[in-house]
């Protein structure tokens, strides 16, 4: 099992949209799958179609990091296809983090607070349930992002094609080797990733290219395109790799890419 978060320092570039099509392509990977919501605006929960009552959420994880107490703020993604015989061809979990979480993202968490997520997946892991687990962190610095990081093995970096976003992913670079050598945890980054880019613009060529000299492989090759497939997709809360037009599977080849960079970096 490797877990893998989501982070931007910047709200408004499309880090949930990330979350979506990274579990989009495990799910079209027969992967099985947990999405960690820690965003208390609840996206990636909604994206997911994520379908049932929950006696808790994971606010009551980071106090107590007990396995009962994440299976009872998980539900099932409504997208999740069909096998044979009706029964589920993959799996798409989604532990919830609601309103209540928000309880949790101050600067003052206890080091136990802020491995609490980490505690609990290393109980996981044991149980060979999942293949894959993403973590939607919040657009800020603040505790849950510091505990989606310390949870993770790998960080995904979003931003766009702009000034702020860029000094924005420089910001989260720094956050992921904090966490790293403060907490005494193995998370690395994985790369950062540009999303909603306009070939045809010169500005935005000129911030891709400013972001390979700032960063250098770290940036992925393939950017995520402007494109209405994700708003699509989006709307009818259903995977990207759905959409069959040469938008849809264009994108689908950036998170299928992005996922296979991913289960790379285990070994």
């Amino acid at each position: 099992m490797i877990a893998v978060a989501v982070c931007s320092l910047k709200g408004g570039v499309g880090k949930t949209t990330v979350t979506l099509g990274l579990t989009s392509a495990a799910l079209t990977a027969g992967l099985r799958v947990l999405v960690l919501d820690l965003d208390p605006q609840g996206d990636a929960t909604a994206g997911l179609d994520a379908a049932g009552e929950i006696p808790s959420t994971l606010a009551k994880v980071v106090d107590d990091p007990r396995r009962r107490h994440l299976q009872a703020c998980t539900v099932p993604s409504r997208w999740t296809d069909e096998g044979e015989g009706g029964e589920p061809a993959s799996v798409i979990d989604v532990a919830v983090g609601g309103e209540q979480i928000a309880q949790h993202d101050r600067t003052d968490l206890s080091s136990r607070r802020l491995l609490s997520l980490r505690t609990v997946l290393a109980k996981v892991a044991k149980e060979d349930r999942y293949d894959l687990v993403v973590i939607d962190c919040p657009p800020s610095l603040g505790g849950l992002t510091r505990m989606g990081l310390a949870a993770a093995d790998r960080v995904v970096v979003v931003t766009e094609p702009g000034v702020f976003a860029i000094a924005a992913a420089d910001r989260a670079l720094r956050a992921v080797h904090d966490v790293r050598s403060t907490l005494k945890v193995p998370v690395q980054p994985l790369g950062i990733l540009v999303n909603r880019v306009r070939g045809h613009l010169a500005e935005h060529s000129y911030r891709v290219e400013e972001l390979r000299s700032l960063f250098g492989p770290l940036v992925m090759v393939g950017e995520i395109p402007e494109r209405t497939a994700v708003q699509r997709a989006q709307g009818a809360f259903a995977p990207v790799h759905r959409l069959k037009d040469p938008g849809g599977r264009q994108v689908a080849s950036i998170f299928d890419a992005l996922l296979q960079r991913a289960l790379r970096s285990r070994s």
